[in-house]
């Protein structure tokens, strides 16, 4: 009886740490663009497009490319392996996932903010409301 009790402990402990391991790989901080260098990690940077510098998407190697300016206004080139994101053109902001390799942002994921249609300025919506 007593060696079901340790053996159940041992497969809880176990499942246990796993799912630590687990949780702790999966979580991305958000940072910016110098910490994200200095890092080398997987991380989340805030972020605009920098339209005058243009993007470009290489269907031969589905690669999408394009420059950013993070909050603190440090910029960087992304580089993502896949298709331009929907909206990219009208975001307000993005959200880059990604880790920095040779002073290049290599996207993971790209997420953007785009205006919303429900947004109004605050005298449409006092107006509506009476």
């Amino acid at each position: 009886m007593k060696l079901r009790y340790i053996i159940g402990s041992v497969i809880v402990l176990i499942f246990g740490v796993i799912a630590f391991i687990s949780l702790e790989g999966s979580k991305i901080e958000y940072t910016n663009i110098a910490s994200a260098k200095e890092s080398g990690r997987k991380v989340q940077v805030k972020g605009v497009w920098i339209k005058e510098k243009g993007a470009d998407y290489n269907s031969k190697t589905n690669e999408f490319s394009f420059s950013m300016r993070d909050e603190q206004n440090n910029e960087t080139k992304v580089i993502y392996q896949g298709a331009r994101p929907n909206n990219f053109e009208i975001a307000e902001s993005i959200v880059v996932k990604g880790r920095i390799e040779n002073g290049t942002l290599q996207a993971s994921d790209i997420l953007t903010k785009c205006p919303s249609k429900y947004e109004g300025n605050a005298e449409q919506l006092t107006n509506s409301s009476k």
